[in-house]
């Protein structure tokens, strides 16, 4: 994504926000193992290797999915981004989430280097931690991005609000087990990312 010069403070660090959730999202479906790993190939950011979808269509979904949620990083609209795998009744094995917070006040020049260098510590942490290094249930399942917004943007008057419809995901009756993994707090942008699963002592259905 090309970086504009007349770009806010917010612009830019929704910019760098974008760039990093598509990379995240990315090593959560490969790690995983949802696809083949021949799905996947290897690149380089943020002077890291990471993974790259190869197949035509799950790089798309995952690519137009989270740069459809510029507009409204931007603006702050958005609480949590979620990585969502479900069974083949709709109900939620596990989540990923990336909670998000964008100073709306900040507006100082955006040091990229130092965000970036922020945010790779997340795509350092992910491979290790304990959630991700679980194998999902041998059953057929899918998987789906979730945007939780904090104020639901009117279609009518954005086109990237139209790509994001309600989801038919089941929800958990019983609060979820949360995991953390990694979390940063500076003066531009708070990300937080954890896992949810359900809680053991919740009645089956």
């Amino acid at each position: 994504m090309e970086r504009k010069d007349n770009q806010t403070p917010q612009g830019e660090i929704a910019r760098i926000l974008v760039e990093f959730l598509e990379v995240a999202i990315t090593s959560v479906v490969f790690l995983k193992g949802v696809y083949p790993n021949g799905a996947f190939e290897r690149r380089r950011y943020m002077n890291l290797v990471v993974h790259k979808a190869r197949h035509p269509q799950l790089y798309e979904y995952i690519h137009v999915a989270v740069n459809g949620l510029l507009a409204f990083l931007t603006k702050d609209l958005i609480d949590r981004v979620a990585v969502v795998f479900l069974d083949d009744g709709g109900l939620p094995i596990e989540r990923f989430v990336f909670k998000l917070n964008v100073n709306q006040s900040y507006s100082s020049k955006v040091q990229q280097a130092d965000l970036e260098f922020s945010l790779r510590s997340f795509l350092i942490k992910l491979p290790l931690s304990e959630p991700l290094t679980k194998i999902l249930p041998p059953t057929d399942c899918r998987w789906e991005i979730m945007a939780y917004f904090r104020a639901l943007p009117q279609a009518s008057t954005s086109k990237d609000a139209e790509m994001w419809i309600p989801s038919d995901a089941k929800q958990w009756q019983q609060p979820a087990v949360i995991t953390p993994i990694k979390s940063m707090s500076s003066e531009p942008l708070r990300v937080q990312v954890y896992a949810e699963d359900p809680n053991p002592s919740a009645p089956k259905n």
